[in-house]
């Protein structure tokens, strides 16, 4: 950024020295439009000139006065170019008026532990530098986005705001600061700019002290039966398994895999699903697989959890979760306020919520509408398909939340179990799960990087389907209920979601649903949901591709996807 002196203003007045702001000409960039997760593109883009500096000075601007002398949070997943990006991110901080930002060690600050810090510490927010379970590096992702208030994703009213001012933006504001050691813990003042740099761990862990019972956890973890395998995936959770897995629940450093966070992830794709993290699911379907099997990815907000030789889709896994909350985890001991899931995640939540007579709500994708539940004290446990998983602990998604919840359910049920006796697994809990409320089989398949006037085409193709398709209309052997563009009603601010994803909704309850993702930061990313339930006990271990496929090959010929996008084969099967 080229400064011009001749506007620099005088700033601060504390016996630290004072700074000056000068103001940087600058101009309108192309497609800083911010999606469901934050603004997301390739680290070149946001490294050329003055791209992430418009967008954060036009996050300043969007807030007016609001953050003038408030305190912020700031931190990343430790991808590449973090570090650098916080500097310039303090000196436009400090030339708007922020009076402090706390930022993680390192720069490092999981997506959930931000959350957390807001919460705990009442900040105005936080920025979190993350592209999630994109990867990183210099010719891959990186990302940036706002919690508010209760730590939660920016509501739209602020993100629509900030992308106003991208188009606009005519100066950067900065301040004439040095940068700030981010490997050094503690405060730097610059006039009456302070900079604290604080242990990104710390009260995440408070946090989930105040959730789960970790002596109950740690005399679980340290049964010689029972063994546990964490794979942080060279992400953010490796700086976070160590204090809390090995130091704070007893578990053997042996049990974390990948456990370094790496500027680009160790060359790997860090989304913890089945193909993306083959080492652990190879190691779970092998001779030395353990009980409890998990990963997390990027930024540390989604999970994946595994059995021996099993797999529990998130879908089953919030299911299962809510369906033992209550006995196994003593924040929600005195019960659920309520439920919710994504749109296109599978029904088997609204199974448990109907047999407990819990509130139930279905959301679009984007956890800023659990957030909103959440603060009305309408909602405890929340999920999405795409292995996310929460509670209202924070206004995240949170992976190791949802490891600790499962290690919370597996020690409670094993709490009377014998040392020899075998123990009751990972694959138990399920199988009990789906003999009281029945298997909802699901997957999901994604077309990444596809051609966004392709896809865009497809949706078009889809929305005149729903069009011509009247109830009783027979697809295949499957004869359809409802087909619609879900449209939510937030029921605390009366907002309204449109065209969050083409439905079309069967008699048996079986689901099709096609939907764009705003993750990727190229292309567009389609994805198809396939969804059908089973009461039928001998049925729930069949596999999951077999049992649905029926079902998909209808999905994939009304939708006839590898005509518009020319892909004969998903990227990733979920």
């Amino acid at each position: 950024m080229q400064a011009e002196p001749a506007l620099a203003l005088t700033a601060g007045a504390s016996a630290a020295p004072a700074f000056t702001v000068e103001k940087v000409p600058t101009k309108p960039i192309d497609g800083q439009k911010t999606g469901t997760s934050g603004l997301r593109k390739k680290t070149k883009v946001f490294t050329s000139e003055n791209y992430l500096a418009n967008w954060i000075q036009s996050l300043f601007s969007s807030l007016g006065d609001e953050f003038k002398g408030t305190t912020i949070g700031l931190g990343g997943d430790g991808r590449y170019f973090n570090k650098q990006a916080a500097q310039i991110i303090l000196k436009i901080a400090a030339a708007n008026g922020v009076k402090k930002v706390i930022v993680g060690q390192n720069a490092i600050m999981a997506t959930p532990a931000m959350s957390a810090l807001i919460r705990r510490r009442k900040l105005f927010g936080g920025l979190v530098m993350s592209a999630s379970h994109n990867p990183g590096g210099p010719d891959e992702d990186w990302g940036i986005k706002f919690n508010y208030r209760s730590g939660e994703p920016a509501p739209e009213r602020i993100t629509d705001a900030i992308f106003g001012f991208t188009q606009s933006i005519s100066e950067i504001a900065q301040a004439d600061i040095p940068d700030t050691d981010l490997a050094v813990m503690g405060s730097s003042q610059y006039g009456d700019f302070e900079v604290e740099v604080v242990d990104p761990v710390a009260d995440y862990l408070a946090t989930l002290r105040m959730v789960f019972d970790f002596p109950l956890l740690r005399e679980f973890l340290a049964r010689p039966d029972f063994s546990l395998v964490f794979d942080a995936m060279h992400a953010v959770t490796g700086a976070y398994a160590g204090p809390i897995l090995v130091d704070a629940l007893g578990a053997p450093s042996s049990s974390i895999l990948n456990g370094t966070p790496l500027e680009n992830f160790g060359g790997g794709h860090p989304d913890p699903n089945l193909t993306y993290a083959h080492e652990l699911v190879e190691l779970q379907w092998g001779e030395g697989a353990a009980d409890l099997g998990a990963a997390s990815d990027g930024d540390g907000d989604r999970n994946m959890i595994l059995g021996r030789r099993f797999f529990v889709t998130p879908s089953d896994s919030v299911a299962m979760i809510a369906a033992n909350a209550q006995q196994c985890i003593p924040y929600f001991s005195s019960g659920l306020k309520g439920v919710a899931r994504s749109m296109p995640t599978s029904g088997a939540l609204d199974r448990v919520a109907a047999a407990q007579s819990l509130p139930f709500f279905e959301v679009p994708t984007g956890w800023k509408f659990f957030g909103n539940l959440m603060d009305a004290g309408k909602c405890s446990v929340c999920g999405e398909e795409s292995f996310g998983t929460g509670a209202d602990h924070v206004r995240e998604k949170d992976g190791t939340w949802a490891v600790l919840a499962w290690l919370s359910i597996l020690a409670v049920k094993n709490k009377d179990t014998p040392a020899g006796a075998p123990l009751v697994s990972v694959e138990d809990v399920a199988m009990e799960h789906w003999a009281k409320y029945g298997r909802n089989f699901f997957s999901r398949y994604d077309y990444e990087g596809v051609d966004s006037a392709a896809a865009e085409r497809l949706v078009g193709h889809l929305r005149s389907l729903i069009d011509s398709s009247a109830p009783g209309t027979k697809f295949g052997a499957y004869e359809l209920a409802t087909a619609d563009d879900f449209r939510y009603t937030d029921p605390v601010d009366g907002s309204v979601a449109e065209r969050q994803g083409v439905r079309f909704v069967f008699t048996d309850g079986s689901r099709i649903i096609f939907r764009l993702s705003g993750t990727g930061s190229a292309g567009a990313t389609v994805r198809v949901y396939i969804e059908q339930y089973s009461d039928d006990v001998s049925a729930h271990k069949e596999d999951t591709q077999a049992a649905l496929a029926p079902i998909i090959a209808v999905a994939l010929d009304i939708s006839k996807l590898a005509e518009f996008t020319g892909r004969e084969k998903p990227t990733v099967i979920t």
